[in-house]
């Protein structure tokens, strides 16, 4: 009889402590949501639209709300001073400053184009301008990409320095296009004239000639970089170890054929990030830019 009671008290109690309310819900369900910073690629609404499955997918795999926000290459640092993300996506030049300055880890490499997770930096003239060769540039105009773009201004700058050339004396004028779409401004201010010389990433230049905007005897290609590393998918350094292993194994391991629902509409994830997948980050593959930033005097290594 004893026993039979016991039983029937166990019962009761699972009755209103098993099957509460809170306990239905997931156990992830009161943490805050993870922050993915994403570079601006072109505008704020293509990048919004290129990046959100993947955040959607993120979101989706770990059980966790995500706060999705695009920002500018100069802004990522203050996102990381004032706790704005955990995550980020971002050009390898931005996550070499982060990784030396803030102790941030890099999980993953986008891979894209003829050089998979690595890129190149071309410099181009027109197929007529007679500009061949890099002793042809000078006293000729340039127009180079943004700023902090590491195969639209930071290896060609590189290069003309480690072939003797100084940007500041040796071109009668160089320039950075203003707004969007930066890297397209360059191909077609050298294409129609407004500038000898281009610094162009090879990846937008196959783009632009696989789109039959250009072809590919429009140009020359006077020099071209070392492959190097792509964007870059990364973690500030208080985001818990086991989470930054858990989105690094899932962008490594994410198929074309993944999808998820962004909207109400099913998004195939690496199509819309223009990507066929990712690769594992070597640090040492990286030095190749410190050495770059370093020869053009740019941060995180600027010396005045």
């Amino acid at each position: 009889m004893k026993h039979i009671t016991c039983l029937l008290l166990c019962a009761v109690l699972f009755l209103f402590t098993g099957c509460s309310s809170d306990d239905k819900k997931p156990k992830v369900s009161n943490e805050k949501p993870l922050r993915i910073g994403f570079m601006i690629c072109d505008s704020y609404e293509l990048s919004k639209a290129r990046f959100g499955p993947f955040a959607a997918y993120i979101g989706e795999k770990t059980g966790r709300k995500i706060e999705m926000i695009l920002a500018n290459t100069f802004e990522f640092e203050d996102l990381i001073k004032e706790d704005k993300i955990d995550f980020f996506h971002v050009n390898s030049i931005v996550a070499i400053i982060l990784k030396e300055r803030f102790n941030a880890e890099l999980l993953g490499v986008d891979i894209r184009g003829r050089n998979g997770y690595k890129a190149t930096g071309t410099i181009i003239a027109r197929k007529d301008s007679g500009i061949e060769t890099i002793e042809d540039m000078r006293g000729k105009s340039m127009l180079f990409g943004p700023a902090m773009a590491p195969f639209g201004y930071m290896s060609q700058f590189s290069l003309l320095l480690e072939n003797g050339f100084d940007p500041d004396v040796d071109f009668s004028t160089y320039a950075i296009p203003a707004g969007s779409a930066k890297h397209d401004k360059v191909l077609y201010g050298v294409f129609y004239g407004k500038y000898d010389v281009g610094a162009a990433p090879r990846i937008d230049l196959d783009r632009m000639i696989d789109e039959n905007i250009f072809k590919k005897d429009d140009f020359n290609i006077i020099v071209e970089s070392k492959p190097m590393p792509y964007c870059t998918i990364g973690a500030r350094d208080s985001v818990p170890q086991a989470l930054r292993d858990e989105v690094r194994e899932l962008s490594l391991n994410l198929k074309k054929d993944e999808s998820v629902l962004v909207d109400g509409e099913v998004l195939k994830v690496l199509d819309r990030m223009l990507l066929d997948g990712f690769a594992p980050v070597v640090d040492s593959e990286y030095d190749i830019i410190r050495e770059n930033l370093k020869r053009a005097n740019m941060a995180p290594y600027r010396k005045f």
